[in-house]
């Protein structure tokens, strides 16, 4: 026994080494940010053994190569479809907008796209009782994609109506993330759904046998309702009560927002779903020439467009749709989000927006759900400030929407946060408005937002207690992991 000892000790110590350059080499190849490469360096070697395990569950994106390429296979196919309607299609924007439009045209494909009828929802309630409406009055098809389907409440309500509208014939698809929406699959209302006709899809399992080849954290993440292929939704909010969600945290309400749309922008959205829908399931959504809304141009009021992001879309996209629109601005910049993130180059282009002139204003939660993002965006304050960033927190609940308001005039409503997940590994969608009167309602909402913030003070702020100091700086280490 004593013989082979020295052998199976020589075996691990080489394996373990082995193991340790296999990983280095995986980081390092990997075009990533200095930041997040050094991060993840010091993980792996500060805590070797734990470090390896965290990057192979959590520092490659590892979702099958086969789905990514068939995704992109699927996106091209159904936006070369899509194209077949050129008029619904402009060129027409404004000058804030057209550096941003002139990019997804070259990144994404798709240049502006035709829209009336755009509402904005920020009361739940409202939001509610809007959707149940439309279900009521669908005719052929209804399809949904959520991070989150909470039961109890309003939507309690929504799964009634929609299985009435199975009963009466009406198509509905349901793609939910398998994870966030885990309390609705262990519900009665999966099986009564199911039950009625409702095509229900649980989108990117949970599975401890594929952790290797597929992050665990990896979420569909988007939100969006289509009906009858005329009415669209999309926006911050999930399918969830905020009166019967997440009472006990102590962050209040979550404060959302949603787009109701109409128009050839829904046609846009539903080829996004398709593409999801086609992945999931290997069923293909055919798309018919009386599908595609075309508008009158007397009836034409927007121009929009819808970003995808994820696996298997333009890579990057969400980030440098961000940038531009923030190195676009010349007068204003109002951004929301319930995560405050940054990379560095977001960080960089919002903080040389300030001092070039650009007044810039953040409004995010002074709660959170999330204690590690709450310390780690407080990292970020100083540099903020100290560039002339003005940084609400709002306190009237948990503010959970997610828009960029440029000018006035360049709106971005979406489900991304500014933080990596969403930026570089989520499924997101984004929708970007070039209208005044759209960005003055928005700006309304802005306001009503601020007034029920405070505003952070710089000199109160580098007075904080060095123990804060301390926990920021740990928690902003991880910063490009989270």
């Amino acid at each position: 026994m004593n013989t082979y000892l020295p052998i199976i000790n020589w075996t691990l110590l080489l394996g373990y080494w082995w193991l340790i350059i296999e990983v280095t080499l995986k980081i390092l190849k990997k075009r990533r940010t200095v930041s997040t490469s050094m991060a993840w360096l010091l993980t792996i070697y500060i805590v070797p053994l734990l470090g390896i395990l965290i990057y192979l569950l959590f520092g490659e994106l590892n979702l099958e190569k086969k789905r990514i390429k068939k995704n992109k296979v699927i996106w091209i196919s159904a936006l070369k479809n899509l194209k077949n309607y050129k008029q619904i299609f402009t060129t027409v924007n404004s000058r804030v907008a057209s550096a941003l439009f002139q990019l997804c045209k070259h990144r994404q494909g798709m240049e502006g796209v035709k829209s009336n009828n755009i509402n904005i929802l920020t009361n739940s309630d409202d939001m509610m009782h809007t959707v149940i409406k439309d279900i009521n009055l669908a005719q052929t098809n209804i399809e949904m994609v959520f991070y989150i389907w909470h039961p109890g409440g309003w939507v309690n309500q929504i799964v009634e109506v929609l299985i009435k509208a199975a009963h009466r014939g009406i198509k509905c698809r349901l793609i939910l993330d398998s994870a966030g929406s885990n309390n609705f699959f262990r519900s009665i209302h999966a099986k009564m759904m199911r039950g009625a006709g409702i095509k229900i899809v649980k989108a990117l399992h949970v599975n401890i046998l594929r952790i290797f080849f597929r992050r665990m954290d990896l979420r569909q993440h988007r939100k969006m309702i289509l009906i009858d292929n005329r009415i669209g939704y999309t926006g911050s909010m999930n399918m969830i009560d905020p009166k019967c969600f997440k009472q006990h945290i102590g962050v209040g309400e979550w404060i959302d927002i949603m787009i109701r749309m109409e128009g050839p922008v829904v046609s846009a959205m539903r080829i996004i779903f398709s593409c999801d829908w086609e992945i999931e399931t290997g069923e293909k959504i055919f798309f018919l020439p009386d599908q595609i809304k075309i508008i009158n141009e007397s009836e034409y009021n927007y121009t929009t467009n819808v970003i995808p992001s994820g696996p298997g879309f333009s890579e990057d996209l969400i980030q440098q749709v961000l940038l531009t629109a923030i190195y676009s601005a010349r007068k204003k910049i109002v951004i929301t989000t319930p995560y405050l993130v940054p990379s560095d180059d977001l960080l960089h282009a919002i903080c040389t927006a300030a001092q070039r002139g650009v007044l810039v204003y953040i409004i995010i939660p002074k709660f959170n759900d999330s204690i590690l993002v709450r310390w780690a965006s407080r990292a970020f304050f100083s540099e903020l400030l100290h560039s002339g960033v003005k940084i609400y927190q709002f306190e009237n609940g948990l503010l959970h929407s997610k828009t960029i308001l440029v000018d006035n005039q360049l709106s971005l409503v979406g489900t991304a946060n500014l933080d990596m997940r969403s930026l570089w590994l989520n499924f997101e969608v984004t929708l970007i408005v070039d209208n005044r009167h759209f960005g003055k309602k928005l700006k309304k909402i802005h306001k009503n937002y601020i007034s029920f913030s405070t505003i952070l003070n710089l000199h109160e702020w580098v007075k904080r207690p060095y123990w804060q100091r301390a926990i920021e700086r740990f928690f902003y280490f991880f910063s490009p992991l989270l």
